[in-house]
Order: structure tokens, then C-alpha cells, then sequence
């Protein structure tokens, strides 16, 4: 019995052929098994340092530099922290933005990701 032709995973960008809906690098992404935020550090620590952070910093930095005032609502890391407990709690690494802003930059950062090596 012949079998079905493979398809391109569903992920966008991602060029892999698969007979599901996604290749195995990115099904699990997809799952929906990704861990809560508390447990991925946005606690009530983490609450109380990004409502101290926005209050000295209340103007989204990317609209500003469009010359906008928006408010910011959300504390973003510049270099995402991919579980690195120093970079996640480095000043240094934040940022003021607004959800619009945010929302831009994480979808660039989750579909062209930077690899380092």
C-alpha cells in the first residue's frame, strides 16, 4: 500500500517535510505543554520588580524612538533569557514597551531566531 507524501511542517518558515502537522523540532512548541509562567520565573518576585520597573520607566522605548508617547505595560528582556536566571533578573537586559511593541518583537524573535555559538 503506498504511503502518503510528506508535507511542510506548519510552523512558519520552517521548510521540513513531516506527516503530521509539524516536524519534530517544532510539535512540541505546538503541543501546548509549555511550563507555566510561574514556573518560568514570572512570579510574585518578578511582579513586584516589573511594576517598580515601569513606574521608573512608564514610556514604551521603541515608540519613543518613533517619536510617540505610549505608555508601556510590559517589561521585556532586550536578549531573551531562555531559562538563564542572571540574565533574567539583569536590569541591564529590560526594557519599557507597549503590548503592541512587545507583541512586534516576539513574533520576530520567535520566527528568526538568533542562534549563537
Amino acid at each position: 500500500m503506498p504511503m502518503k507524501p510528506k508535507k511542510p511542517c506548519r510552523h512558519p518558515g520552517c521548510p521540513k517535510l513531516t506527516d503530521g502537522l509539524y516536524c519534530e523540532e517544532h510539535e512540541a512548541l505546538h503541543r501546548g505543554d509549555r511550563a507555566s509562567s510561574s514556573k518560568r520565573g514570572y512570579n510574585r518576585q518578578w511582579q513586584k520588580a516589573r511594576a517598580r520597573y515601569l513606574k521608573a520607566h512608564p514610556l514604551c522605548v521603541q515608540c519613543l524612538k518613533e517619536g510617540h508617547a505610549v505608555t508601556a505595560t510590559v517589561v521585556d528582556h532586550i536578549r531573551p533569557h531562555r531559562g538563564d536566571p542572571v540574565l533574567f533578573w539583569d536590569e541591564k537586559n529590560w526594557q519599557s514597551l507597549c503590548k503592541s511593541c512587545h507583541d512586534k518583537k516576539t513574533w520576530n524573535e520567535d520566527n528568526n531566531p538568533e542562534y549563537r555559538f
